[in-house]
């Protein structure tokens, strides 16, 4: 495969087992020397969505990119247009991380 170009969901995991935010995407993701780029976009254009979805790339930008198959790869998200569109680059930090961040109410 040089490229893929399709739907998939960028998911937010709080932790194992608790899914705080999914987002439908298209994404073009092609093959380049010594591994792969990819960009996309939110297939939604609503400000509601892209609100949650600035949100949680300001709470941490690892999100896990979920295709058709239910397959997962985790992913670094990189914000461009005002969170409309981003590119995306592997995760390769640790599985298990600390996320602190306090929200002033």
């Amino acid at each position: 495969m040089d490229r893929f170009e399709g739907r998939c969901w960028l998911d937010w995991w709080a932790n194992s087992s608790t899914l705080l935010g999914s987002v439908e995407v298209a994404v073009v993701i092609a093959a380049v020397t010594g591994g792969w780029e990819a960009d996309g976009r939110l297939v939604s254009d609503s400000d509601e969505d892209r609100e949650a979805f600035a949100f949680l790339c300001e709470l941490d930008p690892v999100f896990m990119l979920r295709f058709e198959d239910e397959s997962a790869v985790a992913v670094t998200v990189h914000p461009t247009d005002g969170h409309r569109r981003f590119s995306l680059t592997e995760y390769t930090g640790p599985a298990l991380r600390s996320v602190d961040n306090r929200i002033a109410l």
